[in-house]
């Protein structure tokens, strides 16, 4: 993804598939996600939202610089069952199938 609008490739590929799960990578998504004041990140969680898709995001620590704000937003995701980060792999996709 390079922007907010490319979410709906992930869309078309959780609905080609049959699923309502994606793991998604750090490096894969635009720099501004991270970043809560250029409301990348809010536009494409909820355009996954709208379709019921889960998300695990693998972010190993280090491999991108949070913005001051988007540790408050992972804290009030983790009140939901849509958006988690990861550190490994294995810790998404075992999140993801529970």
């Amino acid at each position: 993804m390079t922007r907010a609008d490319d979410a709906s490739r992930v869309i078309e590929a959780c609905l080609s598939y049959r699923t309502l799960r994606a793991l998604l990578y750090a490096p894969n998504l635009p720099e501004r996600f991270f970043d809560l004041s250029s409301g990348e990140a809010g536009a494409i969680l909820q355009k996954l939202r709208n379709y019921r898709i889960r998300v695990a995001l693998v972010c190993p620590p280090g491999s991108v610089t949070f913005s001051s704000r988007f540790g408050e937003m992972l804290a009030e995701e983790s009140l939901r069952r849509d958006f988690r980060v990861f550190e490994t792999r294995q810790a998404a996709r075992d999140w993801l199938a529970a």
